[in-house]
């Protein structure tokens, strides 16, 4: 271990933290810490260019995110083993998220996740939040898809439920991501692919999709289309002050439940079946 280690801490409006730690998470992978209003950084290696990096990301937007950077070096204590400490485990619904350095739980599912962005291991309000719907709405014999996957935590928890699970997603990271959680888990997946619904074969029970709410808008009719007559979809990402846009969106289905949870929306629609 060296003496040294950087610090890059990255300030900002809290509603833009997930789609920066995303963005992040494409051209660094460890240490990535998620606060409010906030994301720090740490590594032994200059982080000089992940702040070069926010900046180019943000000159080049139509609107552009205002970040304020401080990098810092720092005595090299075992942060590594800090930040694992800051991960605490979850219980979600019917489920038990712990990282591998905690012991399974008795009473709950268990899934185990080593995050490396909070938000990947159920601590995110909208992680959560499907966690809870999936707990409510996913039965052992549905056919389920979880569109835009990320760490695949949304689909192990239907599989644990005994369902037959599909996962998709635009980043590739993610994509392998999926494949190693599925891994940790002594689960298997029953298809998995780089992309997006509209890539779908066939129409599923459940659609999941965790996703920011101007995707879920983009991607609606896809999204509808693939849930079966009498299917739920379970919709989340989604900041309270885009939740109209999106309720515009999907008006044509029966809104089934609705949960705020630190300013973010998850809405569970079904899809009725007419004639």
């Amino acid at each position: 271990m060296q003496d040294k280690y950087y610090e890059l801490t990255i300030t900002l409006d809290d509603s833009f933290v997930d789609v920066i730690a995303d963005y992040i998470l494409n051209i660094y992978d460890e240490g990535v810490e998620l606060g409010k209003g906030e994301i720090i950084v740490r590594s032994e290696s200059d982080l000089t260019f992940v702040k070069d990096a926010l900046v180019s990301l943000s000159e080049n937007l139509e609107n552009p995110i205002q970040m304020t950077y401080t990098l810092e070096e720092k005595e090299n204590v075992d942060w590594i083993k800090t930040y694992q400490d800051s991960i605490q485990p979850i219980e979600a619904g019917k489920f038990y998220i712990f990282p591998s350095w905690y012991e399974a739980k008795k009473d709950f599912i268990n899934i185990k996740i080593d995050p490396a962005l909070a938000f990947g291991s159920g601590h995110h309000a909208t992680t959560f939040s499907c966690l809870e719907a999936i707990s409510t709405y996913v039965r052992s014999e549905d056919r389920v898809i979880d569109v835009g996957c990320g760490s695949g935590i949304l689909g192990l928890a239907c599989k644990k439920l005994g369902a037959t699970v599909e996962l998709c997603d635009t980043d590739p990271l993610s994509v392998e991501s999926c494949k190693e959680n599925f891994g940790l888990n002594e689960e298997g997946y029953d298809k998995l692919w780089e992309g997006s619904i509209d890539k779908a074969s066939t129409a599923y029970d459940v659609v999941i999709a965790n996703i920011i709410a101007d995707v879920l808008r983009f991607i609606a009719k896809d999204l509808k289309t693939a849930v079966t007559d009498n299917g739920y979809l379970i919709l989340s990402g989604i900041l309270d002050k885009k939740e109209d846009l999106v309720k515009e969106s999907f008006k044509d289905l029966t809104l089934e439940k609705r949960t705020l949870k630190d300013e973010w929306v998850t809405l569970v629609y079904k899809k009725e079946a007419h004639g």
